[in-house]
């Protein structure tokens, strides 16, 4: 980890106002709200037709779970989405799927421009897609809410739908109506209408398909149903225009969502598909109304939700990723400081986004994201981004991406790397020889953190830098105790040296906790701006 940062100056940061919140709040959760449609294809229908929908259970298979990455305008993760078929039984009497969907913002974003951390969750009809229930958790800045709904849908002649679009029977969360789309046909030429309410507002949803393309994305290449979006709401009167793509597939599964708004482009990209182990639900003999699961809060040390599974990925493969010291879903934030400067020069984050399958493997993705702050954009403006796929036994990896942004500095690289013949090659096709078991920047980072660390131990692994290999030394110094805020943090010290003639050259110190996380505290480096730390932050950074 280095101070390297995102290049977003002070002045841009506050020249974002109101209008931009509310549409960080649509970049958010745009994977709910993009999808909301309800309808026949819109050529002459009986009205006996409108009222028998199709309807295929593939998107309600217990256990799926989908995220997504969503970049807004110049942030390339300003958040992410979870959607969850958490299971099937009986929920206050009724028999029901229980969806779960998750929306949080990421670094920047959720620092200097709009916290949210929601959890939503919908009860649906099996038959129909419905939901009879939904709750959500609303936590924005420093406000936490929680409220639940119940939809008692139209029956008699009230259900029978209207032959206008937009004006069909039943009424949907945000939740209960992405799964909705995906179990109807998607056929070319149609239109699906809906309507949706959420936080007390109504709003009017209409698709139309348009065709089918290939859609590349970093979990691999789709063949998609390409459809145009329209929402709209009925108190404001104002819209927005959305393209969707869904893989073409019994599934349905939402790859690639784009919207184009006044303060910039909203973009929702699958990053992880699969299915994760669901407890069976206990035996209900009588409608007796179920407790609703706890939501779940903002942790005090970063959480480790459980791991994705790929479709047939083989059990001993989940063991292995159950033994290691982190779980897909953990964010580390750090917070980098400079002598003289009270305020932190820079943050960066850290984050095991999912497991699934990449450009042929089966994979990790880790990410960073850092970026200098206000405290340092007059002397240095930073923007680095670098994403790395590894295999989850080993944690080598066998792709990496960077973009680095470095005052008048860029550079953007990509290098395929083949472990078994000792090659990286670069997206020009220019070809390094490397040890076969060499890491990258990143890599490293998550490797560091299985390794047998007891004091006076040394670990020595090849790590690729300026795109040559070098041997990086971990030694392990010393147990003591790191301050971080208010706690006392049992750790133990480490040095990062190379095989260079100057090989401590930068003075590379890390603290690494001492239990079974192996959480790395603190690092602390000499460099031309002076000695650098860099220190995890327990505490959630909120809206300033």
């Amino acid at each position: 980890m280095s101070a390297h940062g995102c290049a977003i100056c002070s002045d841009r940061i506050l020249h974002y106002d109101s209008q931009v919140t509310q549409s960080l709040k649509l970049a958010a959760a745009c994977l709910l709200l993009v999808f909301g449609a309800f309808a026949l294809p819109t050529s002459a229908q009986q009205t006996d037709e409108l009222a028998s929908q199709p309807f295929s259970p593939a998107p309600y298979k217990v256990g799926e779970r989908l995220t997504y990455n969503i970049s807004f305008a110049s942030f390339i993760s300003a958040a992410h989405v979870e959607m969850l078929v958490v299971a099937r039984g009986t929920f206050f009497g009724r028999e029901g799927v229980q969806l779960k969907g998750h929306v949080e913002t990421n670094g920047v974003v959720n620092a200097a421009l709009f916290a949210i951390n929601n959890d939503y969750i919908s009860y649906v009809d099996p038959a129909t897609g419905l939901p009879y229930r939904s709750e959500q958790t609303i936590r924005e800045a420093s406000r936490v809410s929680e409220t639940s709904a119940e939809f008692n849908q139209p029956a008699g002649t009230a259900a029978i739908p209207s032959k206008r679009l937009g004006e069909l029977a039943g009424t949907y969360d945000l939740l209960s109506a992405v799964y909705r789309l995906r179990s109807l046909p998607l056929t070319n030429g149609s239109a699906y209408a809906f309507s949706l309410r959420s936080d007390n507002q109504n709003f009017q949803l209409e698709l139309r398909v348009t065709g089918r393309e290939v859609i590349k994305t970093n979990v691999g290449s789709f063949s998609a149903v390409v459809s145009q979006v329209r929402v709209k709401s009925d108190s404001q009167g104002s819209g927005y225009v959305m393209k969707a793509y869904f893989s073409d597939d019994q599934r349905h599964v939402p790859v690639l969502i784009i919207a184009r708004l006044a303060s910039g482009e909203v973009r929702a990209e699958l990053a992880g598909s699969g299915f994760v182990a669901t407890p069976p639900l206990p035996p209900t003999p009588n409608p007796t109304p179920q407790a609703t699961p706890p939501t779940r809060p903002r942790p005090v040390i970063p959480g480790q939700p459980a791991s994705e599974v790929n479709p047939g990925q083989p059990a001993s493969d989940e063991r292995a990723l159950e033994d290691l010291p982190f779980k897909v879903g953990e964010q580390l934030n750090y917070q980098v400081f400079l002598p003289n400067i009270p305020a932190a020069v820079a943050t960066a984050t850290f984050q095991v986004r999912a497991h699934s399958r990449y450009f042929d493997h089966d994979g990790l993705l880790f990410t960073v994201n850092a970026q200098t702050t206000n405290a340092l954009q007059k002397l240095f403006a930073a923007s680095d981004i670098m994403s790395s796929y590894v295999d989850p036994k080993s944690l080598l990896p066998f792709h990496t991406e960077f973009s680095f942004n470095e005052g008048r500095r860029r550079f953007t690289s990509k290098l395929a790397i083949n472990q078994d013949y000792g090659t990286a090659t670069t997206e020009k096709g220019e070809r390094i020889e490397i040890p076969i078991g060499t890491h990258d920047y990143l890599s490293y980072f998550y490797l560091a953190r299985t390794l047998n660390i007891a004091p006076s131990k040394r670990n020595a692994i090849s790590i690729l830098v300026n795109n040559k290999p070098k041997t990086l030394f971990i030694t392990a110094l010393k147990r003591e105790t790191v301050q971080l805020g208010s706690l006392t943090i049992p750790a133990i010290q480490i040095s990062l040296t190379t095989d260079d003639a100057q090989g401590d050259k930068y003075q590379i110190r890390g603290w690494i906790s001492d239990d079974k996380r192996r959480l790395p505290l603190r690092l602390t480096a000499v460099t031309e701006l002076g000695p650098v730390r860099a220190d995890l932050a327990i505490i959630p950074v909120t809206s300033q």
